[in-house]
Protein backbone atom coordinates (compact mmCIF):
# COMPACT_ATOMS: atom_id res chain seq x y z
CA UNK A 1 0.00 0.00 0.00
CA UNK A 2 1.44 3.36 -0.76
CA UNK A 3 2.14 5.63 1.75
CA UNK A 4 0.80 9.25 2.66
CA UNK A 5 2.83 12.41 3.42
CA UNK A 6 0.00 14.41 5.95
CA UNK A 7 0.97 17.55 7.09
CA UNK A 8 -1.28 18.30 10.23
CA UNK A 9 -2.02 20.91 12.08
CA UNK A 10 -3.36 20.43 15.22
CA UNK A 11 -7.03 22.93 15.03
CA UNK A 12 -6.88 25.73 17.00
CA UNK A 13 -10.61 26.72 18.40
CA UNK A 14 -12.44 24.04 16.46
CA UNK A 15 -14.45 23.35 19.84
CA UNK A 16 -17.22 25.53 20.54
CA UNK A 17 -15.62 28.25 18.21
CA UNK A 18 -18.97 29.69 17.59
CA UNK A 19 -20.29 29.56 21.38
CA UNK A 20 -21.88 32.97 21.99
CA UNK A 21 -23.34 33.57 18.32
CA UNK A 22 -25.05 29.70 17.98
CA UNK A 23 -27.98 27.51 19.29
CA UNK A 24 -27.23 24.70 21.88
CA UNK A 25 -27.88 21.71 20.38
CA UNK A 26 -28.33 18.42 21.74
CA UNK A 27 -28.83 15.20 19.03
CA UNK A 28 -29.72 11.43 20.15
CA UNK A 29 -29.39 8.58 18.31
CA UNK A 30 -26.95 6.06 17.75
CA UNK A 31 -25.21 4.80 14.34
CA UNK A 32 -25.28 6.09 10.77
CA UNK A 33 -28.25 7.94 11.43
CA UNK A 34 -26.50 10.44 14.27
CA UNK A 35 -23.39 10.21 12.52
CA UNK A 36 -25.36 12.27 9.62
CA UNK A 37 -27.30 14.64 12.08
CA UNK A 38 -23.74 15.25 13.60
CA UNK A 39 -21.87 15.88 10.24
CA UNK A 40 -24.78 18.75 9.28
CA UNK A 41 -25.29 20.04 12.56
CA UNK A 42 -21.56 20.66 13.14
CA UNK A 43 -21.87 22.91 10.27
CA UNK A 44 -24.17 25.01 11.79
CA UNK A 45 -23.41 25.38 15.57
CA UNK A 46 -20.39 25.31 17.69
CA UNK A 47 -22.17 23.99 20.66
CA UNK A 48 -22.89 20.52 19.87
CA UNK A 49 -23.17 17.44 22.22
CA UNK A 50 -23.94 13.95 21.41
CA UNK A 51 -26.17 11.61 23.61
CA UNK A 52 -26.03 8.24 22.15
CA UNK A 53 -27.52 4.96 23.39
CA UNK A 54 -24.88 2.08 24.36
CA UNK A 55 -26.92 -1.24 24.14
CA UNK A 56 -24.99 -2.68 21.03
CA UNK A 57 -24.05 -5.82 21.00
CA UNK A 58 -22.47 -6.93 18.09
CA UNK A 59 -19.08 -6.65 15.95
CA UNK A 60 -16.49 -4.95 17.29
CA UNK A 61 -18.27 -3.33 20.60
CA UNK A 62 -19.98 -6.65 21.58
CA UNK A 63 -16.67 -8.50 21.42
CA UNK A 64 -15.21 -5.98 24.11
CA UNK A 65 -18.19 -5.46 25.51
CA UNK A 66 -18.34 -9.59 26.17
CA UNK A 67 -14.73 -9.71 27.38
CA UNK A 68 -14.16 -6.64 29.01
CA UNK A 69 -17.28 -6.05 30.68
CA UNK A 70 -17.20 -1.77 29.24
CA UNK A 71 -19.57 0.05 27.62
CA UNK A 72 -20.38 -0.84 23.93
CA UNK A 73 -17.92 1.80 21.93
CA UNK A 74 -18.78 1.60 18.51
CA UNK A 75 -21.80 4.02 18.22
CA UNK A 76 -19.42 6.94 20.32
CA UNK A 77 -16.45 6.16 17.86
CA UNK A 78 -19.21 6.62 15.05
CA UNK A 79 -20.16 10.00 16.31
CA UNK A 80 -16.94 11.31 17.53
CA UNK A 81 -15.63 10.96 13.76
CA UNK A 82 -18.63 12.51 12.60
CA UNK A 83 -17.57 15.74 14.67
CA UNK A 84 -13.93 16.00 12.90
CA UNK A 85 -13.65 19.17 10.67
CA UNK A 86 -12.95 18.59 7.02
CA UNK A 87 -9.21 19.99 7.67
CA UNK A 88 -6.60 17.52 7.23
CA UNK A 89 -6.30 16.88 10.53
CA UNK A 90 -9.99 15.94 11.20
CA UNK A 91 -10.30 13.87 8.19
CA UNK A 92 -7.24 12.26 8.86
CA UNK A 93 -8.05 11.20 12.28
CA UNK A 94 -11.42 10.52 11.53
CA UNK A 95 -10.17 8.22 9.05
CA UNK A 96 -7.98 6.22 11.60
CA UNK A 97 -10.58 5.84 14.69
CA UNK A 98 -12.57 4.36 11.75
CA UNK A 99 -9.83 2.30 10.47
CA UNK A 100 -10.68 -1.57 11.33
CA UNK A 101 -7.83 -3.97 10.97
CA UNK A 102 -8.05 -7.09 8.75
CA UNK A 103 -6.10 -10.24 10.30
CA UNK A 104 -7.01 -13.72 10.78
CA UNK A 105 -6.19 -13.34 14.77
CA UNK A 106 -8.40 -11.29 17.06
CA UNK A 107 -7.66 -8.01 16.14
CA UNK A 108 -9.73 -8.65 13.02
CA UNK A 109 -12.51 -6.29 12.67
CA UNK A 110 -11.56 -4.52 15.60
CA UNK A 111 -11.67 -0.51 15.23
CA UNK A 112 -8.88 1.42 15.85
CA UNK A 113 -10.75 3.79 17.63
CA UNK A 114 -12.76 1.51 19.79
CA UNK A 115 -9.63 0.31 21.18
CA UNK A 116 -8.48 3.87 21.91
CA UNK A 117 -11.95 4.49 23.78
CA UNK A 118 -11.72 1.13 25.86
CA UNK A 119 -8.02 2.33 26.66
CA UNK A 120 -8.98 5.43 28.15
CA UNK A 121 -11.77 4.27 30.05
CA UNK A 122 -9.39 1.80 31.72
CA UNK A 123 -6.95 4.17 32.87
CA UNK A 124 -9.02 6.78 33.90
CA UNK A 125 -12.22 5.02 34.97
CA UNK A 126 -14.25 7.79 33.75
CA UNK A 127 -16.50 7.51 30.83
CA UNK A 128 -17.09 11.15 29.93
CA UNK A 129 -13.56 12.25 30.87
CA UNK A 130 -12.21 9.93 28.07
CA UNK A 131 -14.20 10.09 25.91
CA UNK A 132 -14.10 14.62 26.11
CA UNK A 133 -9.98 13.68 25.73
CA UNK A 134 -10.58 11.68 22.25
CA UNK A 135 -12.57 14.85 20.95
CA UNK A 136 -9.62 17.04 22.20
CA UNK A 137 -7.27 15.01 20.54
CA UNK A 138 -9.65 14.75 17.10
CA UNK A 139 -10.37 18.44 17.31
CA UNK A 140 -14.30 17.51 17.58
CA UNK A 141 -16.71 20.29 16.85
CA UNK A 142 -18.75 19.18 19.95
CA UNK A 143 -18.90 16.55 22.99
CA UNK A 144 -19.50 13.42 22.66
CA UNK A 145 -21.64 11.30 25.59
CA UNK A 146 -23.51 8.07 26.52
CA UNK A 147 -26.56 8.10 27.42
CA UNK A 148 -26.53 5.55 30.42
CA UNK A 149 -23.08 4.65 32.18
CA UNK A 150 -23.82 1.02 32.30
CA UNK A 151 -23.87 -1.60 29.32
CA UNK A 152 -27.67 -2.06 28.38
CA UNK A 153 -29.62 -4.84 26.83
CA UNK A 154 -32.02 -4.19 24.11
CA UNK A 155 -34.97 -6.15 24.17
CA UNK A 156 -38.10 -6.65 21.92
CA UNK A 157 -41.55 -8.13 21.70
CA UNK A 158 -41.35 -9.39 17.94
CA UNK A 159 -44.72 -10.90 16.42
CA UNK A 160 -43.32 -13.44 14.01
CA UNK A 161 -39.90 -13.34 14.58
CA UNK A 162 -40.00 -17.43 14.05
CA UNK A 163 -41.19 -17.52 10.02
CA UNK A 164 -42.71 -20.76 11.23
CA UNK A 165 -44.65 -19.40 13.54
CA UNK A 166 -45.77 -15.94 12.13
CA UNK A 167 -48.74 -15.51 14.49
CA UNK A 168 -46.59 -16.14 17.77
CA UNK A 169 -45.13 -13.28 19.96
CA UNK A 170 -42.24 -13.71 21.61
CA UNK A 171 -38.95 -11.97 22.90
CA UNK A 172 -36.17 -10.96 21.35
CA UNK A 173 -32.91 -10.00 22.85
CA UNK A 174 -29.79 -7.80 21.92
CA UNK A 175 -29.98 -4.85 19.79
CA UNK A 176 -27.82 -6.86 16.41
CA UNK A 177 -30.76 -9.33 16.69
CA UNK A 178 -33.84 -6.66 17.00
CA UNK A 179 -32.31 -4.74 14.18
CA UNK A 180 -32.48 -7.90 11.82
CA UNK A 181 -35.96 -9.40 12.61
CA UNK A 182 -38.11 -10.35 10.20
CA UNK A 183 -40.65 -10.05 11.93
CA UNK A 184 -42.92 -7.02 13.38
CA UNK A 185 -41.13 -5.10 16.47
CA UNK A 186 -44.01 -4.29 18.57
CA UNK A 187 -42.47 -2.82 21.69
CA UNK A 188 -38.95 -2.84 22.85
CA UNK A 189 -37.56 -2.08 26.62
CA UNK A 190 -33.85 -2.27 28.43
CA UNK A 191 -32.27 -4.52 30.69
CA UNK A 192 -32.14 -3.22 33.23
CA UNK A 193 -35.30 -1.30 32.87
CA UNK A 194 -34.47 1.89 34.86
CA UNK A 195 -30.85 2.23 33.65
CA UNK A 196 -29.50 5.51 35.32
CA UNK A 197 -28.68 8.03 32.64
CA UNK A 198 -25.74 9.89 32.73
CA UNK A 199 -25.58 13.01 34.44
CA UNK A 200 -23.81 14.90 32.06
CA UNK A 201 -26.29 14.26 29.41
CA UNK A 202 -29.05 15.23 31.06
CA UNK A 203 -27.91 18.25 31.88
CA UNK A 204 -27.03 18.83 28.38
CA UNK A 205 -30.49 18.30 27.47
CA UNK A 206 -32.01 20.63 30.00
CA UNK A 207 -29.37 23.40 28.83
CA UNK A 208 -30.66 22.99 24.83
CA UNK A 209 -31.98 25.74 22.93
CA UNK A 210 -32.74 22.23 20.48
CA UNK A 211 -33.25 18.45 20.80
CA UNK A 212 -32.60 16.65 17.73
CA UNK A 213 -33.88 12.92 18.13
CA UNK A 214 -33.32 11.07 14.83
CA UNK A 215 -32.45 9.63 12.42
CA UNK A 216 -31.42 6.39 12.84
CA UNK A 217 -32.65 2.35 13.22
CA UNK A 218 -35.72 2.97 15.14
CA UNK A 219 -36.43 0.59 17.58
CA UNK A 220 -32.53 0.14 18.35
CA UNK A 221 -30.97 3.31 18.31
CA UNK A 222 -33.88 6.21 18.86
CA UNK A 223 -36.10 4.93 20.82
CA UNK A 224 -33.93 3.58 23.43
CA UNK A 225 -32.93 6.95 24.54
CA UNK A 226 -36.68 7.26 25.62
CA UNK A 227 -36.55 3.91 27.90
CA UNK A 228 -33.82 6.17 30.39
CA UNK A 229 -35.97 7.30 32.84
CA UNK A 230 -34.48 10.46 34.14
CA UNK A 231 -33.20 11.24 30.38
CA UNK A 232 -37.00 10.67 29.56
CA UNK A 233 -37.70 13.25 32.21
CA UNK A 234 -35.07 15.66 31.31
CA UNK A 235 -37.08 15.52 27.59
CA UNK A 236 -40.14 16.13 28.97
CA UNK A 237 -39.33 19.29 31.17
CA UNK A 238 -36.72 20.84 28.94
CA UNK A 239 -37.68 24.35 27.45
CA UNK A 240 -35.41 23.90 24.20
CA UNK A 241 -37.61 22.69 21.29
CA UNK A 242 -37.01 19.63 19.23
CA UNK A 243 -37.00 18.16 16.15
CA UNK A 244 -38.26 14.52 15.55
CA UNK A 245 -35.55 14.05 12.17
CA UNK A 246 -36.82 10.86 9.90
CA UNK A 247 -35.35 8.42 7.99
CA UNK A 248 -34.87 8.25 4.36
CA UNK A 249 -36.78 5.13 4.17
CA UNK A 250 -37.84 2.13 6.26
CA UNK A 251 -35.03 0.06 7.42
CA UNK A 252 -34.79 -3.90 6.31
CA UNK A 253 -35.93 -5.80 9.24
CA UNK A 254 -37.00 -3.54 12.61
CA UNK A 255 -38.96 -1.39 10.46
CA UNK A 256 -39.80 -2.82 7.42
CA UNK A 257 -43.09 -1.80 5.61
CA UNK A 258 -43.44 1.30 7.50
CA UNK A 259 -44.81 4.61 6.38
CA UNK A 260 -43.33 7.90 7.75
CA UNK A 261 -46.46 8.18 10.01
CA UNK A 262 -46.06 4.97 11.44
CA UNK A 263 -43.01 5.47 12.66
CA UNK A 264 -44.34 8.43 15.15
CA UNK A 265 -47.02 6.53 16.21
CA UNK A 266 -44.26 3.63 17.52
CA UNK A 267 -42.47 6.51 18.99
CA UNK A 268 -45.66 7.71 20.48
CA UNK A 269 -46.72 4.45 22.01
CA UNK A 270 -43.55 4.22 24.14
CA UNK A 271 -42.93 8.25 25.24
CA UNK A 272 -47.06 8.98 25.35
CA UNK A 273 -46.12 12.23 27.38
CA UNK A 274 -43.24 13.52 25.04
CA UNK A 275 -43.81 16.41 22.60
CA UNK A 276 -42.28 17.73 19.22
CA UNK A 277 -41.91 20.85 17.73
CA UNK A 278 -41.16 20.17 14.16
CA UNK A 279 -40.80 16.29 12.34
CA UNK A 280 -38.03 16.74 9.62
CA UNK A 281 -38.84 14.12 6.59
CA UNK A 282 -37.07 14.12 3.39
CA UNK A 283 -40.32 15.37 0.58
CA UNK A 284 -39.52 12.40 -1.88
CA UNK A 285 -39.74 10.03 1.14
CA UNK A 286 -43.25 10.81 2.03
CA UNK A 287 -46.03 9.37 0.17
CA UNK A 288 -48.63 10.37 1.90
CA UNK A 289 -48.10 13.89 3.69
CA UNK A 290 -51.50 14.64 4.75
CA UNK A 291 -51.70 11.56 7.13
CA UNK A 292 -47.77 12.47 7.97
CA UNK A 293 -48.82 16.12 8.96
CA UNK A 294 -51.68 14.61 11.10
CA UNK A 295 -49.18 12.26 12.66
CA UNK A 296 -46.88 14.94 13.80
CA UNK A 297 -49.77 17.21 15.77
CA UNK A 298 -50.81 14.12 17.60
CA UNK A 299 -46.95 15.19 18.91
CA UNK A 300 -47.81 18.74 19.02
CA UNK A 301 -45.37 18.84 15.81
CA UNK A 302 -45.54 20.44 12.75
CA UNK A 303 -44.23 18.67 9.74
CA UNK A 304 -41.22 19.79 7.35
CA UNK A 305 -40.60 18.14 4.02
CA UNK A 306 -37.35 19.06 2.78
CA UNK A 307 -35.00 17.67 0.39
CA UNK A 308 -32.21 16.19 2.58
CA UNK A 309 -31.31 12.88 0.84
CA UNK A 310 -28.29 12.74 -1.22
CA UNK A 311 -27.59 11.94 -5.00
CA UNK A 312 -29.18 8.34 -5.77
CA UNK A 313 -32.52 8.18 -4.15
CA UNK A 314 -34.15 6.90 -0.72
CA UNK A 315 -33.98 3.36 -1.25
CA UNK A 316 -33.19 2.44 2.16
CA UNK A 317 -32.78 3.96 5.88
CA UNK A 318 -29.12 4.93 7.37
CA UNK A 319 -28.22 2.11 9.18
CA UNK A 320 -29.17 -0.81 6.70
CA UNK A 321 -25.58 -1.57 5.38
CA UNK A 322 -23.87 -0.94 1.98
CA UNK A 323 -25.99 0.99 -0.55
CA UNK A 324 -28.06 2.52 2.24
CA UNK A 325 -29.04 5.59 1.05
CA UNK A 326 -27.82 8.78 3.26
CA UNK A 327 -28.58 12.25 4.19
CA UNK A 328 -26.80 14.84 1.81
CA UNK A 329 -24.76 16.92 4.91
CA UNK A 330 -24.95 20.43 3.42
CA UNK A 331 -28.68 19.85 2.81
CA UNK A 332 -29.73 18.48 5.92
CA UNK A 333 -27.60 21.34 7.53
CA UNK A 334 -29.37 23.91 5.15
CA UNK A 335 -33.10 22.18 6.77
CA UNK A 336 -31.70 22.15 10.07
CA UNK A 337 -31.29 25.96 10.09
CA UNK A 338 -33.81 26.62 8.71
CA UNK A 339 -36.01 25.22 11.41
CA UNK A 340 -33.72 26.67 14.16
CA UNK A 341 -34.62 30.07 12.47
CA UNK A 342 -38.19 29.83 11.28
CA UNK A 343 -39.46 28.59 14.83
CA UNK A 344 -37.40 31.12 16.67
CA UNK A 345 -35.21 30.79 19.53
CA UNK A 346 -36.33 30.12 22.80
CA UNK A 347 -33.40 32.82 24.22
CA UNK A 348 -30.37 34.70 23.12
CA UNK A 349 -27.86 32.18 21.82
CA UNK A 350 -25.41 31.68 24.09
Amino acid sequence: MPRRTIRLRRPVGTRGSHRGTQPKVVALGGGAGLSASLTALRRITGDLTAVVTVADDGGSSGRLRDELGVLPPGDLRKALAALCGDDDWGRTWAEVVQHRFVSRGDLHDHAVGNLLIVALWEQLGDHVQALDLVGKLLGAHGRVLPMSAVPLELQALVRGHDPERPDEVSTVRGQATVALTRGEVLQVHLVPHDPPAVTEAVRAVLDADWVVLGPGSWFSSVIPHLLVPDLLDALTQTKARKVLSLNLAPQPGETEGFSPQRHLDVLARHAPKLAFDVVLADEDAVPDRDSLCQAAERLGATAQLSPVAAAGGASQGEGSGAGAARHDPELLAAAYDRIFRMHGRIGPWR
